[in-house]
């Protein structure tokens, strides 16, 4: 079952590569997201068990990422597929083979658990996403895509030296290992420490930059701004938690090792920085797309703070996973509605946006109040969970920053998507002929319900993954 989760998109991209239609051919893509999201719940209820010599696990903190990775990219299939036969007059074969390819990729990185397995994933998804961010074929979304595999590319190769420092400290200590995570976190206490804190860093500078988080965040923005609208939702919603995945599978490492107050200090740091990064870049920001992107990057931010705070943090971060992603999906499709309606995303073209999308505005206010942690939404709940825990555990100045900096964000955030709004839309706005439908809207109410949901109710079944996800990875050291 487990091969099964990684085949079944990779053998439907080829299928989707052979369709001659373009207008049949999108339809594959909620199909095969639908059909890979039973069998991730059939895997969750009936675990599967390992493959390829222990090289691929469905372990607990997989169980939180997979279903949530699977569930969003559900969620951007059914609008992507009437993004691409509406209004679309190119091809969508490339588009249609690379969104599932990444399906596959995506999946793979989430269950791998061998260091060099997990590392030819994420390259794998640098290069099935890159020829769908340059969709639209201008120079701008071309500037983004090489901006895009530049950057991760350096990005990777560092963290395949810090996969190769990870491998020699198992070495310096004259021991054999088959670098499976579960053997690492094993074998840890006897690892070299020098190493093993440099291989750290490096795979942090290395998946970090894949993750958005500054400052290694240079590509984000320019990709998230140019990508068509699903791709942004998945760039944020799916690839950035893959790379912060990864972070967590060596900070593991890290933490069984008995000598990982260096790793949490750089995490609780970078995760400021981030923070402080996009706060900044947020203000007078007029390109709605690139406001979302740097919100992502505050959002890497949080993660990376909450998983070095560490205890009760760690399980409000990878709640906040699930609530950044569902918000983000929300957020980009109803950024993308937005600027088909008045033919632009920059906020000084958009004017009375509630009055011109009935659905897609009140949807996009309520995504606003949602990411920037406004009650009721699930964000305040994991936002002041991961707040909580750096007060209990007395890092009082990290935790003033931190709030410091989420009402950055939320003036800054304000500042540009209220004016966009409110009002009355201009006369050239009304020339454009989109309107709400139920595709380009159904995926948004979905998310704003769930985050809705989560933060008046956490189901016991998703609770329980995500403490079961916390106890993993909290190594008693």
């Amino acid at each position: 079952m487990v091969m099964v989760l990684i085949v079944v998109p990779l053998v439907l991209a080829a299928l989707a590569l052979a369709v001659p239609s373009n207008r049949w051919r999108p339809w594959l893509l909620p199909a095969c997201c639908l059909g890979h999201l039973v069998l991730v719940l059939f895997s969750l209820l009936n675990p599967p068990p390992s493959a390829l010599n222990q090289w691929l696990v469905l372990d607990p903190l997989g169980k939180v990422f997979l279903p949530f990775v699977s569930l969003l990219f559900c969620l951007c299939a059914s609008y992507t597929a009437h993004f691409l036969t509406v209004g679309q007059g190119r091809s969508n074969r490339v588009f249609c083979t690379c969104f599932l390819l990444s399906l596959s990729m995506i999946t793979l990185v989430l269950l791998s658990h061998h260091l060099g397995l997990m590392w030819v994933g994420m390259e794998a998804t640098t290069l099935a996403l890159a020829p769908n961010i340059y969709f639209y074929r201008t120079p701008r979304s071309l500037e983004a895509t090489w901006k895009y595999l530049v950057i991760c590319s350096v990005g990777i190769a560092l963290a395949l030296l810090g996969s190769f420092f990870l491998a020699y400290s198992t070495l310096h200590a004259g021991l054999e290992s088959p670098l499976l995570f579960d053997e690492l976190v094993q074998q840890a206490p006897q690892l070299s420490h020098p190493w093993l804190q440099a291989a750290f860093v490096l795979i942090l500078v290395g998946y970090g930059t894949k993750m958005g988080l500054a400052p290694m965040h240079t590509w984000l923005p320019d990709a998230h701004g140019e990508a068509p609208a699903p791709v942004s939702a998945l760039l944020s919603g799916a690839l950035l938690p893959c790379a912060f995945l990864a972070i967590l599978r060596v900070y593991h490492i890290c933490l069984a090792s008995g000598n990982s107050e260096t790793s949490r200090r750089i995490l609780i740091g970078i995760g400021l920085l981030s923070m402080a990064v996009a706060s900044v870049f947020m203000i007078r920001q007029r390109d709605l797309k690139r406001l979302l992107a740097y919100s992502s990057v505050e959002h890497m931010g949080i993660l990376a703070f909450g998983i070095g705070v560490g205890g009760l943090a760690v399980f409000g971060a990878l709640f906040h996973v699930v609530n950044n992603g569902l918000i983000k999906v929300a957020l980009f499709l109803s950024a993308g509605n937005i600027q088909n309606a008045f033919g632009s995303k920059f906020s000084d073209d958009i004017r009375g946006a509630i009055r011109r999308l009935p659905v897609t505005g009140p949807l996009f206010l309520a995504g606003f109040l949602a990411i920037t942690g406004s009650p009721p939404f699930a964000p305040f709940l994991s936002e002041f969970t991961i707040l909580n825990a750096a007060l209990g555990d007395g890092d009082y100045l990290p935790a003033m920053l931190f709030l410091l900096f989420l009402g950055m964000v939320f003036i800054g955030m304000g500042a540009t998507i209220l004016p966009a709004l409110q009002g009355d839309p201009s006369a050239n706005a009304l020339q454009y002929p989109f309107r709400d439908g139920f595709f380009s809207t159904a995926p948004i109410l979905a998310c704003m319900a769930l985050v809705l949901i989560l933060g008046c109710y956490l189901p016991r079944p998703l609770e329980s993954l995500l403490r079961e996800a916390a106890v993993f990875l909290e190594v008693k050291e």
